[in-house]
């Protein structure tokens, strides 16, 4: 039998190692590397190709989220695993639109992360059951996720503007970071204060830590 590859993805380093511990106690499993935030979780999922991905969401520089999307990009064979503190609904809803194959709380890691890694080895899901419960809501009032989220849903890019922006950085900083033109990120920044009827960084930072693209310690 193969052995199973997976990346641990957390900005904190007790949370990895804890992670760590309980992953590599199952035989058959290893645990190929650590990344500290969404950016390496792209780069290490490139380079070492990982079975599963655990992943949190709330992490500077990109969020799980969006780290989700990129790795889906490169490597679409990969399952991944959120593993966070939020379970909002509008959380949720992204998880689900990033295309994860399962979330866990944080809280429950103890008792049911082994679990849950089994499933998306044997190529099934595992979602906590507030998730497991919208997935169904889903299926039995198709389109009304999207009509309520009509007008806010933000796209990858417009997501990774937003978390820069409120972490602190400047639209300079914005741009060299993904690698854009000044004037772009100008007008990104521009475009999600109209689109969200947002009108300050204070507002937008507030938006951003509600919504889990940011994390507040």
């Amino acid at each position: 039998m193969s052995v199973l590859r997976i990346l641990i993805v957390d900005d904190h380093e007790v949370a990895r190692k804890g992670i760590r511990a309980l992953l590599e106690s199952h035989v058959g499993w290893e645990v190929c590397g650590e990344a500290r935030d969404g950016r390496e979780a792209v780069e290490y999922t490139s380079k070492m190709k990982p079975d599963v991905v655990l992943l949190d969401i709330g992490m500077p520089n990109l969020n799980g989220l969006n780290a989700a999307r990129q790795i889906l990009a490169i490597a679409p064979d990969t399952r991944i695993l959120v593993l966070t503190m939020h379970d909002s609904d509008q959380v949720v809803r992204e998880v689900l639109a990033a295309g994860a194959r399962g979330f866990l709380l944080k809280s429950d890691a103890g008792r049911d992360l082994v679990a849950a890694v089994e499933a998306l080895q044997h190529q099934r899901t595992f979602f906590t059951t507030k998730v497991a419960q919208m997935v169904l809501e889903g299926y039995l009032h198709p389109g009304s996720e999207e009509e309520h989220l009509s007008g806010q849903v933000l796209t990858p890019r417009e997501r990774e503007v937003i978390q820069l922006l409120a972490e602190g950085r400047s639209t300079k900083e914005v741009a060299v970071t993904l690698n854009l033109s000044v004037k772009t990120a100008e007008t990104h920044r521009t475009n999600l204060m109209r689109k969200l009827d947002i009108h300050s960084v204070a507002d937008l930072t507030l938006y951003a830590v509600r919504n889990g693209i940011v994390q507040v310690y």
